[in-house]
């Protein structure tokens, strides 16, 4: 893993300055969000239409979303290593990740927000925690998918260098493991976030029956602006939206591709390196230098010096029985913790399904069948252009640093607040929801393939390049030898996460609300939950959440995980 010394530069005051004044604003916003966090809980929040309130909606929103996102990039890192260095936890935590990320964000809404307004029932605090974990469910999925693919496909050269040097779990974790995942982590990063706005009319302006749960934020304000059809308003709030993934894209996303490139595996010296005016100005300041010297770099050489376990020739046999005393007992205990709530859920699900007739059950079989060809046609769509695209984008530097902001705008752009007006271009040329349901899903699942393809392409090692530009290859020899092989793996975790994508938005593309009482519909399980939702109609919902993971499970079964397979036997590096 080649990993360039960081270069000490003199630092800058005015560096410090700006950072300084960033922390302050940044303060004076958490603080304005703790005082709407302890305000008392009302029945129903009236969203101001006005320019004026615009700017403090977005920084909720933003605040919102970048709170879910470092959640989920703890619990990617942590999910993706156990699911691949633990063989027997792999077993169930894929199968798992892949259900949860397939499951739409209105079947985890019932149980988070009335479960967190119970337990917060005189503030704020409960709806915005639901917020927040509804807007994760929407994130982390993907990222953890990248991790499980990355460590899977680890050089098997890099795991002996490590066996060689007799690392600890720290050191083989941060100086070979870590850095294996870091391209297709910052991709997928991105793209988590994009998923999060994808859903953020239905995280801050959601229903249940008759109650009505609304924050406020540009999700809700986007929300209101459609209902009433004030159009000025709806494009001022997609300018803000537009302004936040802009900024957000140049001091965050940015500086992270450009940083990330100092983790390729490569074994020639590589090309010339991408820049980042921030990352240099970042560079150059004493107080970032200070946090590293002083804080990151000592707890790290703490982790790194932690004791090795004994040789086993040396190993005590009543401490070892000890411990496996333990160990047995912490998991005999976790286990029945497990169990128990296990049988609770599944009880509470058949009390649910008991109110469900034979009619409800065809019903729900039907609209499976429709929602799964829809989502497949959508990600066979996504494929056909977007792996070229991602290809073409990936393979160089020069195109990837002059695309990578157009797309990731294009990508984080809510797509649900565009359906009104896709609808209507769908009436005019005579196409009905039942098909145009497809592009809907398309415009939020296609992203998944082309960041994931871009991530393999981009990682691809310079020296692969220069042999296949030395030996001349056709263009079907590039194809053959050099591309697929390169973005196949991540392909297949771009498709995994296109397919749990399309059936995640299938609650917004087979029921679309455009005003207060005008609602388009198809068949399919995504207009069953929406539907079910909003009249809290809960057996009906749990009836179709439930086919939706059934269905999940088999096709993890049949395809994803005999593809997982053929990647890693076959286009490993």
């Amino acid at each position: 893993m080649l990993i360039r010394p960081a270069v000490r530069r003199p630092p800058s005051l005015l560096i410090d300055l700006s950072i300084g004044v960033l922390l302050v604003t940044l303060f004076s916003g958490l603080l304005h969000v703790a005082k709407h966090w302890h305000a008392p809980l009302q029945p129903q929040v009236e969203i101001e239409l006005s320019l004026w309130a615009l700017p403090g909606y977005t920084l909720l929103s933003l605040l919102r979303g970048v709170s879910a996102y470092l959640l989920s990039l703890v619990v990617a890192i942590v999910y993706g290593y156990l699911a691949a260095r633990r063989p027997f936890l792999e077993r169930i935590l894929l199968p798992l990740l892949d259900i949860c990320q397939s499951i739409p964000v209105l079947g985890f809404l019932p149980g988070i927000v009335l479960a967190l307004v119970a337990l917060f029932p005189n503030t704020n605090v409960g709806l915005e925690l639901a917020s927040i974990l509804m807007i994760f469910t929407g994130q982390v999925w993907n990222m953890a998918f990248s991790v499980y693919q990355s460590l899977r496909n680890l050089p098997q050269t890099l795991q002996e260098a490590a066996s060689l040097y007799q690392f600890n779990w720290w050191q083989r974790f941060r100086r070979v493991e870590l850095p294996a995942t870091a391209t297709g982590l910052v991709w997928n990063s991105m793209l988590a976030m994009a998923g999060g706005w994808f859903f953020l009319m239905v995280c801050e302006a959601f229903t249940l029956g008759a109650r009505d749960f609304r924050l406020p934020g540009l999700g809700s304000y986007m929300s209101v602006a459609i209902a009433r059809q004030d159009w000025p308003a709806v494009c001022a709030g997609a300018a803000a939206m537009m302004l936040m993934i802009i900024m957000v894209d140049l001091i965050i996303w940015k500086p992270a591709l450009v940083w990330v490139q100092r983790f390729r595996v490569e074994e020639t010296a590589p090309g010339a390196a991408e820049g980042s005016r921030v990352l240099r100005w970042l560079r150059k300041s004493w107080l970032i230098q200070a946090a590293m010297d002083h804080v990151a770099h000592p707890i790290s050489n703490w982790l790194a010096a932690a004791p090795r376990p004994p040789e086993p020739a040396v190993t005590r046999h009543a401490p070892r029985r000890l411990r496996w005393f333990a160990g047995r007992v912490m998991t005999g205990a976790a286990a029945g913790v497990a169990g128990g709530t296990l049988l609770w859920a599944c009880w509470r699900l058949l009390h649910l399904l008991g109110h469900i007739s034979l009619g409800m059950w065809a019903q729900v079989g039907w609209g499976a069948v429709c929602t799964s060809l829809r989502a497949f046609a959508a990600v066979v769509l996504g494929s056909i252009w977007m792996v070229p695209i991602g290809i073409w984008i990936g393979f160089s530097d020069r195109r990837r640093a002059y695309w990578q902001p157009f797309v990731q705008v294009a990508a984080s752009f809510p797509a649900p607040m565009l359906y009104p007006l896709v609808l209507l271009a769908f009436h005019w040329v005579g196409l009905g929801l039942g098909t145009g349901a497809v592009f809907l899903m398309l415009l939020g699942t296609q992203w998944y393939i082309l960041f994931n393809v871009i991530a393999g392409a981009s990682a691809v090692p310079h020296e692969l390049r220069e042999a296949a530009q030395s030996f001349h290859f056709t263009p079907a020899q590039w194809w053959r030898r050099v591309w697929w092989p390169a973005v196949f793996p991540y392909l297949v975790t771009g498709w995994v996460t296109a397919a749990g994508g399309a059936w995640n938005a299938s609650i917004v593309a087979e029921y679309v609300s455009v005003g207060p009482h005008e609602i388009f519909m198809t068949p399919g399980l995504g207009s069953i939950i929406s539907l079910a939702a909003s009249q809290s109609q809960y057996h009906l919902l749990a009836a179709g959440v439930l086919c939706m993971a059934l269905v999940v499970i088999l096709i993890n079964r049949l395809v994803w995980r005999p593809l997982y397979q053929v990647a890693e036997r076959r286009y490993a590096y």
